[in-house]
Formats: structure tokens, C-alpha cells, sequence
């Protein structure tokens, strides 16, 4: 369907259903997690391991095509952690593996399918033995790592700084900057004079925030009914 025919009562019955999952299935699975969750698919998001942490207004998008993945695995019966930060948003496709530790600030930026890693997993001579080369990974704060890209071993990524779609970054990013490339390089700088608006903005007044997604949701799906939604489930025709 191109549009969404529900009608209003059925989506709010449907993200009360949604959040019900969330709460009971998935946020348990987490040693820690902030105020006001959102996650748009609760049975996509995978974690395995210990030690892995959420801020405040965590923002997790993905689907049953696409998962989010949070993995610890420590090297040599050491404990591995995954730290997030406060207004963090995570996209579909996401991988954040950490044999020691990964630390990302608050309000980054996460868009589908980044990869990011602490380690190699293997010894470029003897593949059979895990965890050859460990170092933690840290993003600053308000970072953009674009669709795609990956974050290697030992890398830290200063404040503002964003990463070009498809990038690999093997060296560390100083703040304010833009890289992009294989490896990475950068090729842009950022004012950091100039006001930068972040995540964080978004949930200034939280109350304000979901009033106005609710007040949204009420003028597009006005005049939806259920038989509508109905037919167009499962007799779709031009327009749908």
C-alpha cells in the first residue's frame, strides 16, 4: 500500500499493542535503558550479550527485512560493553559488535546498515583464533555515520563529525568534520560556530513532541475507516 488506510483508533491500538512487546520482550534484554523508548519493530532488534546500555530517548527503526543487531563478546573471558547515549537513533540494518567496548555519545545518528566494530575476529595468519586485535571504539557527540558505512577497530569519532555514505573510517575522525571515501579522508569542515541543531531538540518538551505526532496521525488518517483498510488489505487497486 502507498498510503495508510487505517483508521485512526486501529494505529493507536496498534503502537499501544507495539509498545505492550517492546516493554515485556526486548527492554529486558537490555542491562539498562532511559526514559521513552521508541522502537518501531520489537521482535527485529536482537541483542546478545551482556553489558548493553541505552540512554534516554533511544529511537530504533527496523524490520523483519532489516535488524538492528547488538552483540558482546568478550576477549578471553573479559567482559565486552556497548554504551549509548541519550536521543540516539539507530536504522534498519544496523550492527554494533563489540569484543571490549564501543561508547556512542547522545543524539547521533545512526543510518541503515552501518557496521561497527571494536575488533578483527580473526588473525590475518591464524584464522582459526579470535579476537587478534581489540580496540575500543567511541563516537562523540551528535555524529552522522551515513548508510552503509563502516566503523573499524580502535577508531574515535569527534563531536558533529559526519561519515559519507559507504565510507570505511580506519583512523580516527577529529570533530567537526565530514569524511567519505575507502578509507576515509576528510573533505569538509564544519563551523562550529554556527548553531547546531540536534536530536535533542526533538524532545525539548516530550509531552509537545508525542502531542504533536498524535494531532499529525489524526489529520492524515481522518475519513479512514476499517472497511477501508480492509479492502484495501485484501482487494488493492490503483492508488492504494
Amino acid at each position: 500500500m502507498r498510503k495508510d488506510h487505517r483508521p485512526y483508533w486501529l494505529k493507536r491500538l496498534q503502537l499501544h499493542w507495539r509498545n505492550w512487546r517492546t516493554h515485556y520482550f526486548l527492554l529486558p534484554q537490555f542491562d539498562a535503558v532511559g526514559v521513552d523508548p521508541e522502537v518501531m519493530d520489537p521482535s527485529s532488534v536482537h541483542v546478545f550479550g551482556g553489558n548493553v546500555r541505552l540512554g534516554n530517548y533511544p529511537h530504533l527503526i527496523s524490520n523483519a527485512e532489516k535488524c538492528i543487531r547488538f552483540t558482546t563478546f568478550g576477549h578471553k573471558g573479559r567482559e565486552a560493553f556497548i554504551t549509548i547515549g541519550d536521543y540516539v537513533l539507530i536504522s534498519p540494518g544496523a550492527r554494533i559488535s563489540a569484543a571490549q567496548s564501543i561508547e556512542i555519545g547522545d543524539a547521533c545518528m545512526i543510518a541503515a546498515n552501518v557496521y561497527i566494530s571494536d575488533s578483527d575476529w580473526h588473525g590475518l595468519y591464524n584464522r582459526t583464533r579470535p579476537f587478534r586485535c581489540t580496540v575500543p571504539v567511541r563516537l562523540g557527540n551528535n555524529v552522522w555515520i551515513g548508510d552503509s558505512a563502516t566503523i573499524c577497530k580502535g577508531v574515535s569519532i569527534g563531536d558533529n563529525s559526519v561519515v559519507g555514505a559507504g565510507s570505511v573510517v580506519t583512523k580516527d575522525v577529529p570533530a567537526n568534520t565530514v569524511v567519505a571515501g575507502n578509507p576515509a579522508k576528510p573533505i569538509k569542515t564544519i563551523n562550529p560556530k554556527r548553531r547546531m541543531i540536534t536530536r535533542e531538540a526533538l524532545f525539548a518538551d516530550a509531552f509537545r513532541q508525542a502531542h504533536n505526532m498524535d494531532e499529525l496521525d489524526k489529520f492524515m488518517l481522518q475519513g479512514n475507516s476499517l472497511f477501508g483498510w480492509l479492502r484495501a488489505v485484501f482487494f488493492p487497486r490503483r492508488g492504494d
